[in-house]
């Protein structure tokens, strides 16, 4: 099993949900997932409010850069995330495709965009268990 499996994370602008999810991804995941994000029309820059959040967390996604999501993006990619990017992701057969339904943190405060990094956190954990099953133990077999 040598081909770690590689998730896209895409939205919009591809600075704060995506990136924020994809930072949760590459963490949690222990490198054992190739962490994909883009967006339909991105930023320049990033969200600094989701920058800031993921600090509070230990994550710095502070370099992260947004970026223009490609058909080959969404070739190479095993599992797709949208949030809130319409019909803009081309669909490839054999994918697995999930729209999370997020509020988009763009121009809100810090205490409106905490609630919004949890709820990616807790959608994160979940597809995690479900593609890596043996992390959601916390990796703690004694065997």
């Amino acid at each position: 099993m040598s081909d770690k499996p590689t998730v896209l994370f895409v939205c919009v602008h591809n600075a704060g949900r995506s990136q924020m999810a994809a930072g949760f991804m590459r963490e949690l995941s222990g490198g054992a997932v190739d962490v994909l994000s883009a967006g339909s029309e991105p930023k320049a820059d990033l969200n600094p409010v989701a920058v800031q959040v993921m600090a509070e967390e230990g994550i710095d996604i502070a370099n992260q850069v947004p970026k223009i999501l490609t058909t080959d993006a969404v070739a190479d990619s095993d599992v797709v995330i949208t949030m809130g990017c319409g019909d803009t992701c081309p669909i490839f057969p054999g994918k697995r495709y999930e729209d999370w339904e997020l509020t988009d943190p763009a121009g809100r405060p810090a205490d409106e965009v905490r609630p919004i990094r949890d709820e990616i956190k807790q959608r994160v954990q979940s597809l995690l268990a479900e593609i890596l099953p043996q992390a959601a133990s916390g990796g703690n077999s004694a065997g």
